[in-house]
Order: structure tokens, then C-alpha cells, then sequence
């Protein structure tokens, strides 16, 4: 480093679309020594997180865990575990992450059927029951709830009356959605759902929540071929989290701790409190950029509270702004995806990051760099 150059702010603020900020609480339980992966003590933290992670995701589902990965290991999990080769999916694709729903069930060998909307805003429901009744034996529906690259709310009810209509399963990206906004799996009729522990659980990245529900293990009970992925079998990894903890990997004990104390965290603030907390800093910051000539890029009405997209104003520029931020400030806030990178910036609001002390700071900054 050379001597006129300053180090990064630390601890960094982040309000980009993930990682988001960790509680002390909850680094103080993954500094802990660490303990066997057959240890008592992990598979009593391990029940104690299912049947908390089970309360978020608004499921009784008994194929309720942790996947060791991020997000993109539970994207993977469920498509791996519920396709086979030649299976007929309809999938909605309104940004880049339901693209990547479809590339790899392409690449499991899914007859795939892409419903696309334009960036930013929703899929429209009339368009999957089309592509659905154009499709012979329909094996699986799926659609990203919070699409993290353009901060749109899809509503899940339409979709899921429509896989039900089509006797077809149906598949929730919550990524970005879990612990931020309802998800209500058992409610809405969801049979398999995915997210991160990084955006608005609480958590350090590492670890994907997953659920499935009876009838999606009775689909996966009944494959006539095994799981392309063995890390990803569900069956294999529940052997793990249930009845005889039978070895499968070396699960992160001290990521999964981690985990459990957010989740206990979550059940302390209560989930309709955590729902209204993240609307509430939301609003503060869309009120705030709108002073400052900076206006939401998402469709109105289905604005996520949790990923803010807003478009950026002519003359300012993407890089030089965000590297200030971080740079001068320890403000991370993220830029477009695709089609609309150096259009529009992500700023999330998200788990412990979720805070008016946090939106206030960053628009103090963007005061300064803007003007």
C-alpha cells in the first residue's frame, strides 16, 4: 500500500444486494470454538434451527435444513433433486437469477419452457397458465419471489393456483424474500423453496435454507434415476439432519451456530415486526433518494422493501459514486446486472443491515458526492 493511500472504512456499512450486515450476537457464536460434526451439542442446535427455520418459511414441512453453499447450492438442490432428464418445466425469468433457474435445469436435462417478462416488472400469471397448457405432462413451475437484479416482488398466489390447476410442483427463489417479507410456504401452496442466510436472515453467507414439501419428497421418492449431484441429494443430506445423523460431509458447525442464533434473533423481533421494520427503513430511503432526483427503476406496487433498485440520474456516474461510498464512507451499495448495469444501483435493506441510523448515513453521503 502505498503511503497516500488511506484504508477502507472498517467495518464496512453494507447496503449492497448481499452480504448484509451480521449482528455481534450472532459472530460472537461463529467465533466459537469449534465442535465435531458428530457432536450432540451441533445436532441439538441442528433440531432447534429446523423447527425455527420451519417458523420463517410459514411451513410444518419435515424436509426443513440448511444446505452447506449459498444460495445458488439451494437453487441447485431442489432443481437437482425434483428433475430428471427430459422432464417438461415452465419456468418465469423477470431478471438475471431466474435465467439462472433455467440454465441449470437445462443443464439437468429439463425440457424447458421460458416465460419471460422485461426487467422490472412482474411475470404475468396469464402467461404461465399458457405456456402450461401448451405443455404435456408438466413436472415443475418455477419463479423467483425477490429478484435480486431488479428489486421486483412477484406475487406467488396467481402462479401456485396455476401449478395446482396443472397438478405440477411448484418452485419459490425466497432469497432475497425470506425474513424480510412474507413467504408463507404452506399458505400459498409452495413445494420446494431456496434462499441465503446472507440478505435478510441475518447470517454470514454460506449456508442456503431449503424446504420441500411431502409431495415433493414423494416426487423425489420415486425418481427413476439418481440425483445428478451427490452433495445435493436431499435424501443423503436429511440422513444427516435426521434419524440416524448418518455422515454425508463435514457440515460448517460454526456457520450453522451462527445460523441458529439470527433465527433466534428473528423469533425475538417477531415476524410481522421484522416485515414492518424493513418497510418502514424502505420508505425512508426511497423518500430521502427522491429529494435528491433519484427515483425507484421497479414496477410500482411490487417494489421489494428489500432490494431497492433505483435508476441513476443522468450525469452522475455509477463507479466513481460507488467507489466514494466505499472508499470515503465504508458504504457498500451495489450496481445493475446485465442489461442494466450503469443504469440503475441496488441498495439493500436487508436483516441487521435494515436500519434508519444506516439509510440516514448513506444519504448524508450521497449529498455530498451528488451535489
Amino acid at each position: 500500500m502505498s503511503d497516500n493511500k488511506l484504508p477502507l472504512p472498517f467495518p464496512r456499512i453494507l447496503l449492497g444486494p448481499g452480504p448484509s450486515s451480521v449482528s455481534p450476537r450472532v459472530l460472537e457464536v461463529m467465533g466459537r470454538a469449534p465442535i465435531g460434526y458428530l457432536d450432540p451439542e451441533l445436532f441439538e442446535g441442528l433440531a432447534d434451527l429446523q423447527s425455527k427455520l420451519r417458523m420463517v418459511y410459514g411451513t410444518a414441512n419435515s424436509t426443513t435444513l440448511a444446505m452447506t453453499g449459498t444460495g445458488m447450492a439451494g437453487m441447485e438442490t431442489c432443481l437437482a433433486n425434483l428433475l430428471e432428464p427430459g422432464d417438461a418445466v415452465v419456468i418465469g425469468v423477470h431478471g438475471f437469477f431466474g435465467g439462472r433457474m433455467v440454465e441449470i435445469a437445462e443443464r439437468l436435462g429439463a425440457k424447458v419452457t421460458r416465460i419471460d417478462a422485461e426487467w422490472g416488472k412482474t411475470i404475468d400469471p396469464e402467461a404461465i397458465r399458457t405456456a402450461a397448457s401448451a405443455t404435456s405432462d408438466l413436472k415443475l413451475i418455477g419463479v423467483v419471489h425477490a429478484e435480486t437484479s431488479t428489486g421486483v416482488r412477484q406475487p406467488l398466489e396467481p402462479i401456485a393456483e396455476i401449478a395446482k390447476e396443472f397438478n405440477a410442483l411448484f418452485l419459490v427463489d425466497a432469497v432475497t424474500s425470506l425474513g424480510g417479507i412474507p413467504v408463507e410456504v404452506d399458505k400459498i401452496g409452495i413445494d420446494a423453496s431456496y434462499s441465503g442466510t446472507q440478505k435478510c436472515m441475518g447470517a454470514p453467507p454460506g449456508l442456503s435454507p431449503v424446504t420441500f414439501s411431502d409431495r415433493a419428497m414423494s416426487v423425489f421418492a420415486n425418481r427413476k434415476t439418481k440425483v445428478q449431484s451427490w452433495y445435493f441429494d436431499i435424501g443423503l443430506v436429511n440422513n444427516y439432519w435426521s434419524g440416524d445423523h448418518m455422515y454425508h460431509h463435514t457440515v460448517p458447525g460454526n456457520l450453522l451456530l451462527a445460523f441458529r442464533e439470527s433465527l433466534s434473533m428473528i423469533g425475538e423481533e417477531g415476524l410481522d415486526a421484522r416485515f414492518v421494520r424493513h418497510e418502514t427503513v424502505s420508505a425512508r430511503l426511497i423518500e430521502g433518494l427522491g429529494e435528491l432526483g433519484v427515483h425507484p427503476f421497479a414496477e410500482e406496487g411490487y417494489r421489494l422493501p428489500t432490494l431497492n433498485s433505483v435508476i441513476i440520474p443522468d450525469g452522475v456516474d455509477d463507479l466513481s459514486v460507488r467507489k466514494e461510498l466505499l472508499t470515503k464512507y465504508g458504504l457498500e451499495i451495489g450496481g445493475g446486472l446485465g442489461p442494466l448495469k450503469g443504469k440503475i444501483w441496488r441498495i439493500g435493506t436487508m436483516g441487521e443491515s435494515a436500519s434508519i441510523r444506516n439509510v440516514d448515513l448513506l444519504l448524508a453521503a450521497l449529498r455530498k458526492i451528488i451535489k
